[in-house]
């Protein structure tokens, strides 16, 4: 019989690296500037630093919870897949009642930022922890687990407009929320197609393990050209409308889009990663400040 591995304990530094790495904090790009952007999009003004404060604090803890529980919930397919098997809590670095008291902490931290905004927040507040401890089960049922995650950052972005108007009312919230959820469930789909065979052979519901990869990318394209609709209308229905570096910026998001779409082939999947984390990263960025930038002019 073989002696038991037990894993070398790490400290500063490298915990704190094994933590960002298991939550993926650099990937916090995609969904903050968009909480933001519904923060400077909600009302006439710039938002005070106590509403810009407590809502990237909230969204901190929100994602922190809801990308733990990911792993935590997926650490057993994640142990069989040759992709993923060296994450954190497959590989036996973080124990899962670690993860998971990190998880309750860390929705705490969300609840308790909540509590310093508008009542509203604090009142939705259920409905998030909900669908972000939920959506990570989809997968195991329906193929609309891209759809189910998009809806998870849309909320980000319409978090942050909460936060500053307190009031979700008018289609302009919701048209930022739909434009973040086809978004991201369109570049979950390109990250997905990694994993078609595997998710195919394992039962795992996922819109290329369904319909296969030529299929599941003309889908993304689909949802990205919504996207970029969603982002005009948002434009056009905003008070104030919108001015030229909105759409300017609208633009240069639809053109790294269309880039993002070239990198990615049925038959090459090798630029998946460049197309993932870079192109929406900069799709994320550039959104953001042209809308800060349209309204400073504004």
């Amino acid at each position: 019989m073989q002696p038991e591995i037990v894993p070398e304990k790490k400290t500063g530094l490298a915990l704190i690296r094994e933590w960002t790495e298991m939550i993926k904090l650099e990937h916090t790009v995609f969904a903050l500037p968009f909480a933001l952007s519904g923060l400077i999009l909600a009302t006439n003004h710039l938002p005070s630093w106590h509403a810009v404060f407590f809502t990237i604090l909230a969204f901190v803890g929100a994602r922190s919870a809801a990308m733990t529980l990911n792993r935590l919930i997926d650490a057993r397919i994640d142990a069989d897949n040759p992709r993923t098997k060296d994450r954190s809590i497959p590989a036996g670095r973080i124990k899962p009642g670690t993860a998971l008291l990190f998880s309750i902490a860390a929705f705490g931290l969300m609840l308790a930022a909540a509590s310093q905004l508008p009542q509203i927040c604090l009142q939705l507040s259920p409905i998030a922890v909900f669908w972000l401890s939920f959506y990570s089960f989809t997968k195991r049922f329906t193929w609309l687990c891209h759809i189910m995650l998009g809806i998870a950052l849309g909320g980000a972005a319409l978090g942050g407009w909460v936060a500053a108007a307190g009031t979700i009312y008018g289609a302009a919230p919701w048209l930022l929320a739909f434009a973040v959820a086809t978004w991201v469930a369109g570049f979950d789909i390109i990250y997905a197609c990694q994993d078609e065979k595997f998710d195919s052979d394992q039962k795992l519901h996922s819109i290329p393990a369904r319909f296969g990869l030529s299929k599941a990318l003309t889908i993304s394209s689909a949802l990205h050209v919504v996207t970029v609709a969603a982002l005009v209308a948002l434009g056009i229905t905003v008070k104030p409308a919108a001015g030229i570096f909105f759409y300017g910026g609208v633009a240069l998001v639809a053109a790294m889009l269309i880039y993002e779409h070239s990198l990615v082939k049925p038959n090459d999947l090798s630029k998946v990663n460049a197309a993932f984390f870079t192109t929406n990263g900069i799709v994320s960025i550039v959104t953001f400040f042209t809308i800060l930038i349209d309204r400073l002019v504004h």
